[in-house]
Formats: structure tokens, C-alpha cells, sequence
């Protein structure tokens, strides 16, 4: 069995961990589902207005925004990431809680705020976990697994709380959202707490030593590459975040009672093909090198934009929607992977994790806010138009400026995760 390519001196890990890996990711996605527009659904269910509904949602954006950069600085300096991600776990699943029995709006603030500082460290401490699990070289591979499990897991759950929502009532949805917080601390123990190597985790500059140095957190911002990929994940986000609210938009007075459904699909469709890519982007990127993938990734969102100023048939946008999947697929795997590569040897890599995504939720937030403006003033051709300009900026910034990160090193095979006594 082939998993990567390893440093001759890295110990493989146990293939419990290995899977306990799959199945974190998994859970991790399943549990997240639960917010979003499950708690929209919810709390109108209650009565609740819009702009409060949208107060709660902002509250948690904004407590994630402002906690990633502290938070990637915790995860390096932590020696249990298990126990961090584990607390993190914990804490969804109290705010979780808080929504389904207390719909007041002092309650449900304050859990939203709960949910986004606990976000924070959640993916880039899945990260780090798998960093220091199977290490540099094969870390490619892993991405695009983990990937793949988060996909699978986000769809299950979005299957299940549909089915409870319309056969039960919305406030089970959130009973069953903390459930899903039971499989990950169970997928956390599962990993063995000796795979997680402590300096490889933080891409420290000697992996194996216990207490690695690390480079000054000035060397991050003096990084053009690091300075360059960010940026284009802003524009990226800028662009990719208001497409979806746009065409909904677009459905309603198109559609009528169809939009509903083909909302879900424009939604579902993408995330069957991230599940189905991601592998192959792991793979590939060990090949083909980041930079030719990370092109395909951002350049499939100006298509997509200029195809959505062109048609409202449903049948086309979710033709043309499943390309999002792609972008999907790729940045997820690549963002992680590209920062790992960028951050080797400083010790800062999640430090570095959180300043990327708080770049990227900045652009997030601002994307649709701009173009709802456009459409405001333009119409919903000029707001398409204008997010495919924002993408191709994008695009054209790395083509020009940012290089491959990939390292350069003889890749190695290496043969199965050694599995202990008591799996044989």
C-alpha cells in the first residue's frame, strides 16, 4: 500500500491513527452542517426576524475572523493537539445545545460566538494533527483523503437534519447535530497521541527534536510568496462567496416555488464532485507541482460567473455549477498543502494557516455586501460581470507572481502503516 512519500527517518504511523484520521474528518464535517442555514432555519422557525437572524450569523463570522490568527499561534505552541481540537469539539456541542432548548437572543448570541471561536481551531488543528501524523512528504495525499471524508460527512449530515427537520421538527436537527460531537472525540482518541510528532506538526525547523525552534512571526509577512497566495485567496473569496446567494437570487424571480430544489442541487452537486477529486488532487499535486492545480482552482470561477450572467436555466446552472467542485476539491486540498510548503522550517505553520484564513473570511464577508451594491445598481448581469472580473484578477496575479512551492526532494515509496498487536 502506497500512503506518500516519507523522509527515510520518519517512523510510519499506525494505521489506527490513519484511520482515526478518516473518520475525525468525517464527524468533524457532519457536526459542522449544523450551522448555517439549519440555525436560519431554526430560529425563523421561532419567530425570529431577519435582522437578528443575520446578527447571530455576523457574531459568529466575526468571533472566527478575529480568533485565527490566536488560534493558529495556540495550535504551534500546543503539545496535544488532540486535546485542543477535542476541547474545540466540546464547545460546538454546547452551543449546539444552547440553540435547540433556548432560543432566546442572549442565549443563541452567545453560542453563536461559542461556535466561532471554537471554529477557529478546528480545521487548521485537523491539520496539524495530520501534518504531524504522516509528515511533509506525504501530506499531499493525505489532504486530498481528508478531503474527501469532510465531503462525504457533510453530505450525510445535510441528508439527515433534512429528514428530521421535515419529518420531525427543526429543534431535533440541533439534538442530532450534537450527537454527530460523539464520533469525533471517538475518532480523536482513536488517533494514537505518540504519531502526532510535535515538531513536525508546526513544520518546525528540526522536525524531530522536542522542543524546536521557531523563525520570528516577522518572517511570515516578509514571505512574498506567502503574502502573494494569500491575496489571491482573498480575490478569490471575494469572487466565489456571492455567486450562489446571487443565483439564488436570481431563482426566485425566475423560478418561483422551483427554487427551493434547485438551490439544493446547486449546493449537493459540487460537494459530490469534491468528494470524487480530491483524492486525484492530492495526487496529482505531488506531479503536476501545486501552481498548474491552483490555476485550474481559481480559474474555474470567472467561467463559472460569466456563464451565470449569460443563463438562469436551471438545467445549465447546475451543469455549470458542478465546477465548483473543482475549486473545491483543489483549494481544499492546496491551501493547507501550499502553506505547509511556504512555512517549512519556521515553526509558524499554523500561525501561518490563521493569517491565510483570516484574509480569506475578510473576503468572504465583503464578497457578497460588493456585489449586492453592483446588482443594486446595475442589475444581476453587471454583479455576474463583476465577480468574473474579481476572479480573473485573481487568476492573473498568480499567474504572474506567485511560484511553485512544491518541494524538490526525491520522493520515496514506502510500504503499509505498521499496524500494532492489537489490530493484527
Amino acid at each position: 500500500m502506497l500512503i506518500g512519500s516519507l523522509n527515510a527517518k520518519d517512523p510510519l504511523p499506525h494505521a489506527r491513527s490513519l484511520h482515526g484520521l478518516d473518520w475525525l474528518n468525517f464527524s468533524l464535517a457532519a457536526l459542522l452542517m449544523g450551522f448555517g442555514p439549519f440555525v436560519a432555519i431554526k430560529l425563523a422557525d421561532r419567530g425570529w426576524v431577519p435582522a437578528n437572524i443575520g446578527l447571530v450569523l455576523t457574531a459568529s463570522g466575526v468571533a472566527a475572523l478575529l480568533t485565527q490568527v490566536p488560534a493558529g499561534e495556540l495550535i504551534d505552541m500546543s503539545r496535544s493537539k488532540r486535546l485542543l481540537v477535542g476541547m474545540a469539539t466540546t464547545a460546538i456541542i454546547s452551543a449546539v445545545l444552547v440553540f435547540g432548548p433556548r432560543p432566546d437572543f442572549p442565549s443563541v448570541f452567545a453560542g453563536a460566538l461559542i461556535q466561532g471561536t471554537a471554529g477557529s481551531v478546528l480545521g487548521p488543528g485537523v491539520a496539524a494533527i495530520s501534518l504531524g501524523v504522516v509528515g511533509q512528504e506525504a501530506l499531499a495525499e493525505r489532504l486530498g483523503r481528508n478531503q474527501r471524508f469532510a465531503s462525504i460527512g457533510g453530505l450525510t449530515a445535510a441528508g439527515i437534519m433534512g429528514v428530521i427537520g421535515y419529518l420531525v421538527s427543526t429543534a431535533d436537527i440541533f439534538l442530532v447535530t450534537a450527537a454527530f460531537g460523539i464520533p469525533v472525540i471517538l475518532a480523536l482518541v482513536r488517533i494514537r497521541a505518540d504519531d502526532i510528532h510535535f515538531g513536525r506538526s508546526c513544520c518546525a525547523p528540526d522536525p524531530y527534536s522536542t522542543h524546536p525552534q521557531r523563525v520570528s512571526r516577522a518572517v511570515l509577512f516578509e514571505d512574498h510568496r506567502l503574502l502573494t497566495f494569500a491575496t489571491c485567496l482573498f480575490l478569490f473569496q471575494v469572487a466565489n462567496a456571492s455567486i450562489l446567494p446571487l443565483i439564488g437570487e436570481t431563482l426566485v424571480h425566475a423560478e418561483g416555488r422551483w427554487s427551493s430544489p434547485v438551490t439544493s442541487a446547486l449546493i449537493v452537486a459540487p460537494q459530490v464532485i469534491v468528494a470524487l477529486l480530491a483524492p486525484w488532487v492530492g495526487r496529482t499535486a505531488n506531479t503536476w507541482g501545486r501552481r498548474p492545480l491552483l490555476l485550474i482552482g481559481l480559474g474555474v470561477v470567472p467561467i463559472r460567473a460569466a456563464f451565470f450572467a449569460l443563463t438562469v436555466d436551471p438545467a445549465l446552472l447546475v451543469v455549470v455549477q458542478m465546477l465548483d467542485g473543482l475549486s473545491g476539491a483543489t483549494l481544499g486540498v492546496l491551501t493547507t498543502l501550499v502553506i505547509a510548503d511556504l512555512a517549512k522550517g519556521t515553526g509558524r505553520f499554523n500561525l501561518a494557516q490563521g493569517l491565510v484564513g483570516t484574509l480569506s473570511a475578510i473576503g468572504a464577508s465583503l464578497s457578497t455586501s460588493m456585489s449586492g451594491l453592483v446588482v443594486e445598481k446595475f442589475g444581476y448581469t453587471a454583479g455576474f460581470l463583476s465577480v468574473t472580473t474579481v476572479g480573473l484578477i485573481g487568476v492573473g496575479i498568480l499567474w504572474m507572481c506567485m511560484p511553485e512551492t512544491k518541494p524538490s526532494a526525491v520522493q520515496l515509496q514506502i510500504p503499509a502503516p505498521r499496524t500494532s498487536a492489537s489490530e493484527r
